[in-house]
């Protein structure tokens, strides 16, 4: 058992493929773990990208709406700046 093994430690080609193998995992430019860093990075990126996409979208529709219709943006008006007639009285509640 011994004997089988010292002879597998001792092949050339063992040794030149485990030098390869660490060589390629831990310190080339392209190596395995980077890859998987750059990956992740990839994934992160794709989601964020959805993300984008479907407030573009939302935005987008609320813009439309904003351009077409009288009644959002008195809507819109009245909530984001606190605006109103003359004949109202506005209060604003605020929670603790």
């Amino acid at each position: 058992m011994l004997r089988i093994l010292r002879k597998i430690l001792t092949n050339k080609y063992f040794l030149a493929v485990t030098a390869f193998a660490v060589w390629m995992y831990f310190f080339d430019n392209n190596s395995l773990k980077r890859q998987r860093v750059l990956n992740s990075r990839i994934d992160e990126i794709k989601r964020m990208k959805s993300f984008y996409m479907t407030e573009i979208e939302k935005n987008n529709t609320a813009i439309y709406e904003l351009e077409t219709n009288l009644e959002t943006i008195e809507k819109y008006a009245r909530e984001k700046y606190m605006m109103k007639r003359d004949s109202e009285d506005v209060y604003i509640v605020t929670r603790e």
